[in-house]
């Protein structure tokens, strides 16, 4: 990856509509959360920090986010990793209004998910609470200034890879994201693991790489989490990143659920 890209403007689109992007009506087809067995998901985040949804996506709907990926006017950002220290490949951050979608796959994540998050909280003594309807939660991050959009899609070519890390962003942070994975291993390419850390107190850090083929879903804890012991719930700190890719390409879409400042 050339860390001499340069960071352009939006363009005019001019790649066509597609059915499952830009029509909220097509993405039933792509994405049913309801239909997801939530207890389980539950029950391996609060036992892993981490849920793997197999299929999330269908395979229409990931070449469709992969096509679009050079389509400058969907976007409002672009960031060559090198550049920041972040590791090495680039993203690109959606712009608002969100394709309707990816808007719709956001919010109805969202809702199953904020019990989860209240739950947490609770566990670990933290006051914040959040809403059950994601409009309310993104008018919250607002009136805190926190006001740009933080889905994104990841772009990996051979020798990317991405350093450990938080998505934090500002002071409101919801603490459960999504990573879709949108290319076939070892089809489209190989290396290039998802993988967690997870840092306990007065204990050796915790590495955990998450399988994953095309359309599965990791959803996984943003910063920190609760953990049972034998004196009751501590807190555990988790950071994410992707390990180097061996060859070919890798695309991810991440659906981070707070904006950023």
């Amino acid at each position: 990856m050339s860390p001499s890209l340069e960071r352009r403007g939006a363009a005019p689109s001019s790649i066509p509509p597609s059915p499952w992007l830009d029509d909220a009506d097509a993405f039933a087809g792509a994405l049913v959360p309801a239909a997801l067995d939530w207890p389980a998901i539950r029950e391996a985040l609060g036992r892993d920090g981490v849920a793997v949804v197999k299929r999330l996506l269908d395979p229409e709907a990931c070449d469709v986010l992969i096509a679009a990926y050079d389509d400058e006017a969907r976007y409002r950002s672009r960031i060559v990793m090198a550049r920041h220290g972040f590791g090495s490949g680039e993203y690109r951050y959606y712009a608002y209004p969100l394709p309707p979608g990816l808007a719709a796959l956001r919010r109805e994540l969202y809702a199953p998910l904020a019990p989860i998050a209240n739950d947490w909280n609770r566990a670990m003594g933290i006051g914040t609470r959040y809403p059950a309807d994601h409009d309310a939660f993104v008018r919250r991050c607002n009136e805190a200034g926190q006001l740009r959009p933080t889905p994104l899609i990841l772009r990996y070519r051979e020798g990317d890879y991405n350093c450990l890390h938080q998505d934090l962003y500002g002071e409101h942070v919801f603490p459960l994201q999504v990573a879709v994975l949108l290319s076939r291993p070892g089809v489209d390419f190989t290396g290039g693991e998802f993988v967690l850390t997870e840092q306990r107190p007065r204990m050796q850090s915790r590495v955990e790489v998450v399988p994953l083929e095309r359309g599965d879903a990791a959803i996984f804890a943003v910063h920190t989490r609760p953990v049972q012991g034998t004196r009751g719930v501590y807190r555990v700190n988790l950071r994410h990143g992707v390990s180097r890719l061996r060859s070919g390409h890798r695309h991810t879409l991440g659906v981070i659920f707070h904006d950023a400042r």
